[in-house]
């Protein structure tokens, strides 16, 4: 009988996909990686579930430079909802606390946007990735337990006001590799005096592609039908991170 891995291609380069709302990032390579029956695929930045927008799918010898783009700048598209709190940072998560909404003009909230802008220390949020003692720290959060974790130098190099009224705030920013949003928002809404949390991120571009370059699953799932050189035809070359 025939392994399931001989039906597997070596598929060379990179997808730039639009990754839809409500999946994880490893789940929606699985399904890419099928729908291209590649035999090595990998993600290079994940998207939390509640996020949309780019998510660079590296394939064969890709794989091989996925740092690149693991470190490149990143930019997004973020809502947030001001006078709560919730213990995830997004709206998956349970509120915890309830405040003020502020009193503020666009002016002033313009300004405190704009002081974020440059170097400065993030404390990662406890619902990441990121590893304590051998363990992700989202796995303590969900058994309710908090550890400290020490501040990484991020650098925002740009960011832009684009609504607000006082129980939602609107922005755009460009920011290093490691920058969690869901944090920034959160230290955005306190510079307000109030709580805040994500309710809608989507990741515009990762250095140098951008916006107009992505790929929806609509997309891949019509190509299929047409067969697996028109999926071909959607990536892009190694080595154009480069």
């Amino acid at each position: 009988m025939p392994r399931k891995r001989d039906h597997l291609r070596d598929v060379h380069g990179i997808l730039l996909l639009d990754k839809p709302s409500g999946r994880t990032s490893n789940q929606v390579l699985q399904s890419v990686k099928r729908l291209f029956r590649a035999a090595k695929a990998g993600h290079t930045g994940s998207l939390d579930p509640l996020a949309t927008g780019m998510l660079p799918i590296c394939f064969g010898a890709a794989t091989r430079i996925s740092s690149f783009l693991l470190g490149a700048r990143k930019s997004y598209a973020v809502i947030a909802k001001l006078g709560a709190a919730t213990d995830s940072g997004d709206a998956e998560g349970t509120i915890t606390a309830q405040g003020s909404r502020p009193d503020l003009d666009t002016i002033r909230v313009r300004e405190i946007l704009e002081g974020f802008a440059g170097e400065s220390a993030q404390i990662p949020p406890m619902h990441s990735a990121l590893k304590h003692q051998g363990r992700r720290l989202y796995e303590l959060a969900r058994q309710g337990v908090e550890v400290e974790r020490p501040p990484r130098p991020v650098h925002i190099a740009a960011i832009e006001l684009l609504a607000y009224d006082r129980s939602e705030l609107q922005f755009t920013v460009t920011c290093s590799k490691g920058t969690y949003i869901r944090t920034l928002v959160e230290d955005i809404a306190k510079e307000m005096g109030t709580l805040g949390h994500v309710v809608a991120l989507r990741r515009t571009s990762v250095e140098p592609f951008q916006e107009p370059d992505m790929v929806s699953m609509q997309t891949l799932k019509g190509s299929e039908t047409e067969g697996l050189e028109r999926l071909d035809e959607l990536l892009r070359p190694v080595d154009s991170p480069l």
